[in-house]
């Protein structure tokens, strides 16, 4: 079996960066909206950025949870669809990666 430790260490760093990413985030959707109606429309447009930042971060985080999961299970790095290796090349490139090339369209 290889040996999978450098993906591993990638992925919780980051898992890391993206959970304080989320959490800065959410802190600034928390604060208040200005009190001038104008100004609440240019909050309100920042509020719709952040919460597309925000779903995107969740949604690697997911991503990462699983490729972790994959790697306790003994099965990272084995195509979900054909199960043949993926190639190295690709999980240094795509950490996250489920499928091999071939399969990934």
């Amino acid at each position: 079996m290889i040996d999978f430790d450098f993906a591993k260490q990638a992925l919780k760093k980051r898992r890391e960066e993206l959970t304080v990413r989320v959490s800065s985030i959410d802190a600034a959707l928390q604060a208040p909206l200005s009190a001038d109606f104008e100004e609440q429309a240019g909050d309100l447009e920042g509020q719709e950025q952040l919460e597309s930042l925000e779903a995107a971060a969740l949604k690697e985080i997911a991503a990462i949870d699983a490729a972790i999961s994959r790697l306790a299970a003994g099965t990272y790095g084995i195509c979900v669809k054909c199960g043949q290796a993926i190639a190295a090349k690709r999980l240094e490139a795509v950490p996250t990666a489920m499928t091999c090339v071939s399969c990934k369209g």
